[in-house]
């Protein structure tokens, strides 16, 4: 697996030692957490290119999470965009998403810490039951904090994580949602720094998270250059589309293109009931420059600085940040920035069930729900990241009800 410096070029998106990316990126943490994060930062990329690490990371990935996961060549999907659409399969992962290609490296790293506890914040869900699944599997003790919201609405993942043995903590302050969740979480990592390690879900937090969670996610981009070269007879494709909440599976589905200049990466933001109707999670539309979580990023605020609460119909786009890297993206356009509301991805959610026999989450139907919105080149290479899978979103999709 390669990391960071990209078949020995150098890289031009690059986190630097400070851990910005551009403008974006750092740590700005309470005292109390500096300890912890040093340590995680003076120690993850030595720990990561350990070859006893890697043996242990590839050998889980491959057995435990079923990597490679296809890309898979969606022929009613092009006939219908007059593109050739490939689909990478993250939802075919164990637990249903791309979560756990992070959760399981973050849990090797915490045991070479000699970390006893996790804890893990969660929005879908799905990061939560990927943290309780590691957990489980290594036995080590679980505390995984939700938003009391979203345990309403993704009830099957609460009750997975609990199955799993993890205590499922309801985070009952501002609006519910993942941001109270993260904020709970690190109260608890800052009163139990010694024993505990925080395995963030996304590529968000103070330095080296953002870094960490993305090259652990860059397994997706390195299958892709293989499995395209197969498929087309070379490595890069023309897009890359992926939805973005804090934007794991988009730094994972980006990572090894992020130089390529002739790739066009394409993120998908939630635009909720429209970006200026005061209930979107559409970061770059409607975000300035501040402090979130412990990282300078884009963020939804107030003209004095609050936090302004997200909305999205998915539980896993409703966070008022972006991380630091799509920041860096955004502000450099390097990626092109695009947002969709919770009809239009419910309906391309359909769409795709329909077209493909693919029932996405609901985040991931928001990147599909983009191609309305674009024109491709004829015998444009199109690969979107189908980051996870409908069964969490039942209940969404029924109360929705169109279809």
């Amino acid at each position: 697996m390669r990391f960071g410096n990209i078949e020995g070029k150098k890289m031009k998106v690059k986190v630097d030692e400070r851990g910005y990316y551009g403008n974006f990126g750092g740590a700005y943490i309470p005292e109390m957490l500096y300890p912890n994060v040093e340590e995680l930062r003076d120690n993850y990329e030595r720990i990561m290119a350990a070859p006893d690490f890697q043996e242990q990371f590839q050998s889980l990935l491959k057995d435990f999470v079923g990597r490679p996961t296809p890309l898979y060549f969606a022929e009613r999907l092009s006939e219908k965009f007059g593109a050739k659409i490939y689909l990478k399969r993250e939802d075919l992962c164990h637990t249903g998403a791309h979560k756990i290609n992070n959760t399981i490296g973050q849990i090797l790293m915490a045991q070479r810490l000699g970390k006893k506890k996790i804890i893990a914040e969660t929005g879908a869900g799905q990061h939560g039951v990927a943290t309780a699944t590691v957990c489980a599997l290594m036995g080590v003790e679980c505390i995984v904090y939700m938003g009391a919201i979203d345990m309403e609405r993704q009830k099957p993942n609460v009750e997975r994580m609990r199955i799993l043995g993890a205590e499922v903590r309801a985070a009952e302050s501002g609006s519910k949602t993942l941001k109270d969740a993260t904020n709970e979480a690190m109260r608890h990592w800052i009163n139990n720094p010694q024993d505990t390690h925080y395995i963030i879900g996304s590529v968000v937090g103070p330095h080296p998270y953002p870094e960490m969670v993305a090259r652990f996610q860059s397994v997706i981009s390195e299958e892709i250059k293989k499995q395209l070269q197969e498929h087309e007879g070379k490595e890069n494709p023309d897009y890359v589309i992926a939805c973005v909440g804090g934007g794991s599976n988009a730094a994972g589905a980006f990572y090894h293109f992020y130089d390529e200049e002739s790739v066009k990466l394409i993120a998908v933001e939630a635009a909720g009931l429209g970006n200026h109707t005061g209930e979107s999670a559409a970061t770059t539309v409607l975000g300035k420059p501040g402090v979130l979580h412990g990282s300078r990023t884009l963020l939804m605020q107030t003209d004095d600085g609050q936090v302004v609460e997200p909305y999205s119909i998915s539980a896993g786009l409703d966070y008022p940040g972006i991380g630091p890297v799509h920041a860096h993206l955004f502000e450099t356009g390097r990626a092109t920035f695009y947002s969709v509301t919770d009809e239009e991805a419910m309906k391309a959610g359909i769409a795709l069930s329909r077209l493909e026999g693919i029932i996405p989450a609901i985040e991931t139907a928001h990147a599909f729900a983009a191609l309305n919105q674009m024109k491709f080149e004829k015998e444009a290479v199109v690969v979107i990241n189908l980051s996870g899978r409908g069964d969490k979103d039942l209940e969404t999709y029924i109360k929705w009800g169109k279809y």
